[in-house]
């Protein structure tokens, strides 16, 4: 790009964000909510929408069929209600007749048109299409078929029952895109998207800034009848350090802060996970369970013989204090898990797991010396940089019981092969939500899913817990369904496949003057109701 062309494209941002933010004193409502992403955008087309940043941007971008609350309900979006056949394979959704699509001359001189059913039929079959290689395809892998009976119902049709499958389409694969931009040849949709949600785009340049505008078609309002969203602007930078886009932060540059990094979190909270009094009258701090589980895991079918026995397995899950080490090394942002694998904020949570028993794990490991004559088992585990100090209060914690765990630091990439290749007998790893249903977490032990095809890293085998898992698919009842989930956890918890580290905590770090942010266990980020005062 030539120097005059960047300058006047700079120019054109700058003078974007000063229209933006103009003064409210002036009886204007025209402001900016500005954020950092420490990570690229790696496309704005919600066929693509797989890692944070970009689902991120693609919420406020685009609409599905449902949405989810901050409790994880599932409420209507452009779907306005559904029904479900008494076999839960069938479901039938209505659509709302007010929906449109964001302004572009690809709908012609109306600029815009009203979504059908027939879009979502559309934009379903582009995740199945290989020539669209969507990484988001996996969401249908239960559906048998889905048709727009016609513009405004929309049909599913599942090859078995899956209570989990609405949390699914909330997902941003499933969000609604107008045929008419892939139809015209050489638009670039990664860049340029078009959707229904409460912004629309206006200007990416990559790992440099993005601008979104308020939406003026948006269908939804509060309850006081106002449109949504309040805010007339999104800005978001890519300032790759964290510390760096902490301390913009600070000087009130940004509005809002995800998470903690090591970088600063003792700078802005206490051991206790309190505000620092310097930062009191300054951020409020927003904070709820996220479901993220951070754990250790085994791999029940690899060479190393000392891992292949429970004993061990159960001794290092009681040798050390999971609540000491998420106060002290996360400044008490978790709960140490002392359940099963599923996490805080999700029906079926709080099987029967390993609180802290040092008596108990050195009871198990003389055992294990006494039967095997094994009196030093060769134990390593593989985590990250990032995980080192984890991993290191651990081993020391695991020495006095009477275990040397060697702790051996790889690259991210390099662990994550190794995890799933099976080189990693024993190895730290994480496990988001893709969606608010346990099964998310109890489809980690199931025998078909065996890596590397699939999430099962541990090789974890057990036909009793196979058979509960595929029970649970046919079961519509809630509550039946949810105590199949806790018997599954306590089945894995006894097997010790796993050892649960804690269960992670979203924390979200906003101006004084910003309302309507909240927090969901998914951690994601809804914009729709920001008010900045």
């Amino acid at each position: 790009m030539g120097n005059f062309l960047k300058y006047l494209y700079i120019g054109t941002i700058m003078l974007i964000f000063v229209s933006c933010n103009k003064n409210t004193e002036n009886g204007t409502d025209n402001l900016v909510f500005r954020y950092n992403e420490n990570a690229a955008v790696n496309s704005l087309d919600p066929a693509f929408a797989k890692i944070r940043p970009s689902i991120w941007v693609c919420n406020q971008l685009f609409n599905g069929l449902v949405q989810l609350d901050d409790s994880l309900h599932i409420q209507p979006d452009i779907a306005k209600k559904w029904t479900i056949s008494p076999d839960g394979k069938t479901y039938t959704f209505t659509l709302r007749n007010d929906v449109y699509f964001h302004k572009s001359e690809m709908f012609g001189k109306d600029s815009t048109r009203l979504v059908t059913a027939h879009d979502f039929a559309y934009s379903l079959n582009r995740l199945r299409n290989e020539k669209v290689a969507s990484p988001g395809g996996w969401i249908l892998q239960n559906v048998e078929n889905f048709r727009a009976v016609n513009d405004s119902i929309f049909e599913i049709r599942l090859t078995k029952t899956f209570p989990a499958f609405l949390g699914l389409l909330t997902m941003k694969y499933a969000s609604v895109v107008p045929h008419e931009a892939f139809e015209k040849q050489g638009y670039d949709f990664r860049s340029n998207p078009i959707g229904t949600g409460p912004f629309r785009f206006k200007i990416w340049e990559e790992n440099v800034k993005l601008v979104l505008r308020k939406n003026p078609l948006y269908y939804e309002r509060d309850e006081k009848g106002v449109q949504l969203p309040y805010m007339e602007a999104v800005a978001i930078t890519f300032l790759p350090d964290k510390q760096s886009g902490f301390l913009q932060f600070v000087q009130g540059k940004l509005d809002f802060v995800s998470g903690l990094d090591p970088s600063y979190k003792d700078e802005i909270l206490t051991p206790k996970g309190e505000l620092q009094p310097k930062y009191k009258d300054k951020v409020n701090m927003i904070t709820g369970p996220y479901l993220n589980i951070e754990y250790m895991g085994f791999r029940m079918d690899g060479d190393n013989a000392a891992l292949k026995d429970k004993r061990l397995r159960q001794a290092l899950n009681y040798g050390f204090d999971k609540d000491k080490m998420v106060k002290y090394l996360r400044n008490g942002m978790g709960t140490g898990a002392i359940h099963g694998i599923i996490p805080t904020g999700l029906g079926g949570y709080g099987a029967k797991g390993y609180e802290y028993n040092p008596e108990k794990a050195r009871e198990l490991v003389a055992a294990y010396k006494k039967a095997t004559g094994d009196n030093n088992p060769k134990i390593q585990m593989s985590t990250t940089a990032s995980y080192a100090d984890l991993g290191e209060y651990a081993q020391r914690e695991w020495q006095k019981i009477g275990l040397t765990v060697e702790v051996d630091i790889n690259p991210p990439t390099t662990l994550t092969q190794s995890i799933a290749t099976g080189k990693a007998p024993f190895f730290k790893a994480t496990w988001i939500a893709d969606y608010p249903d346990a099964e998310n977490y109890l489809s980690l032990f199931y025998s078909k899913n065996f890596a590397p095809g699939g999430p099962n890293y541990t090789h974890f085998n057990s036909p009793k817990f196979d058979t509960l898992y595929e029970a649970a698919f046919l079961e519509t009842n809630d509550t039946k369904r949810l105590e199949l989930y806790r018997q599954m956890d306590e089945l894995v918890m006894e097997e010790a496949p796993i050892i649960p580290l804690f269960y992670d905590k979203a924390s979200r770090f906003t101006q004084k003057n910003i309302s309507g942010l909240g927090i969901n266990p998914l951690n994601l980020l809804v914009l729709k109701r920001v008010k900045k005062n």
